[in-house]
């Protein structure tokens, strides 16, 4: 589980450099300050969870099923937030209004939120045994 976590870390972590590349390159000439500043905060996010990954992926002090939990968490709450992020950021780019998946941004947010939180527990959970024995 370590190297699929590590793996996609990286792989998360990689697209976000080539995303922000590509945004402060190519994107700062057809999109608004605003938009910049959207897609900028996809990538950010992006990279903040890139970099968890890679912590989930090489601690001890969580046990298996709670890093397998955490991964699907923040895979999925990446691809729904940033992934929507940089959908809302380039709508107008395209002739697809993208606009309809605004909804999309907040759940992506609960489901980061949460693999957040279960770390949280994890992390306190066997500090609250230790002092019991």
């Amino acid at each position: 589980m370590e190297k699929k976590i590590i793996s996609t870390g990286a792989l998360m972590g990689m697209i976000a450099i080539i995303l922000g590349a590509f945004g402060a390159h190519a994107l700062k000439n057809v999109l608004s300050l605003e938009q910049l500043s959207t897609f900028e905060t996809g990538v950010r996010y992006q990279m903040y969870h890139a970099l968890f990954l890679l912590f989930i992926g090489t601690t001890h002090l969580i046990n298996q099923k709670s890093k397998k939990i955490i991964y699907n968490l923040t895979v999925i709450g990446t691809i729904f937030f940033s992934g929507s992020i940089y959908l809302l950021a380039t709508n107008n780019l395209t002739s697809i209004d993208f606009k309809v998946f605004g909804f999309i941004t907040p759940i992506g947010g609960l489901f980061l939120i949460s693999a957040w939180i279960k770390l949280f527990i994890d992390i306190l959970t066997p500090m609250k045994k230790k002092i019991k024995i």
